[in-house]
């Protein structure tokens, strides 16, 4: 979901472009009135702009993406200025997490720390070390580890989230270890009773 408001001396120009939500009038944002104000981008990456018509802004940048559209604008209207935003993308967030599955981000600059909290953080049983980000990169996906303690994170270009990111935490193979060999106690625990209780029986 991208904003863009083109800011014109022409309030009819402007007006033309500009979605103006009514349930918005008081500029209160929430997910759905951005969605409600927003231009979509289609399954090939285009948006369909008025009089510009559709212009493939997949992959680029906002600041691109801003570009991009003052360049065709600029062959309709002069003294025109356009201002474009991402409005929301989406994450999907699997693994050692309390509540797994796929999220909408409504901020640009929204970062991986955040993106956990909204999974409801991490388990008691969730690898720190081990983080899994997984990323679109064109026709191909990159796979980056990172280790949440390290406190030059935030200073890493992982940092900030991107669209269609994958984060996946991983257990702590301890933990794991741990877990297996409380069941494996517990089913032998089980037999040795019935066992013991079967010869008392017999």
């Amino acid at each position: 979901m991208l904003s863009i408001k083109v800011l014109s001396v022409d309030p009819d120009m402007s007006n033309m472009f500009n979605i103006v939500n009514p349930n918005n009038a008081f500029g209160v944002s929430d997910p759905g009135s951005m969605y409600i104000s927003g231009y979509t981008l289609d399954a090939e990456g285009f948006i369909t702009l008025p009089i510009i018509g559709k212009l493939k802004v997949l992959g680029l940048t906002t600041a691109q993406t801003q570009e991009l559209i003052q360049k065709n604008l600029n062959r309709y209207i002069t003294d025109a200025t356009v201002i474009s935003k991402l409005l929301s993308f989406k994450i999907s967030v699997l693994g050692d997490v309390k509540m797994p599955g796929h999220f909408y981000i409504y901020n640009e600059r929204a970062n991986i720390l955040e993106g956990l909290s909204m999974a409801g953080d991490l388990t008691q049983a969730a690898s720190r070390q081990n983080l899994k980000l997984i990323r679109q990169k064109g026709n191909q996906s990159e796979v980056i580890l990172l280790d949440l303690r390290d406190p030059n994170l935030v200073q890493s270009q992982y940092y900030y989230l991107m669209p269609n990111d994958v984060i996946y935490v991983e257990p702590r193979t301890k933990q794991l270890k741990r877990d297996n060999l409380v069941v494996v106690s517990t089913v032998l625990g089980v037999i040795s009773t019935g066992a013991l209780l079967y010869n008392l029986f017999k």
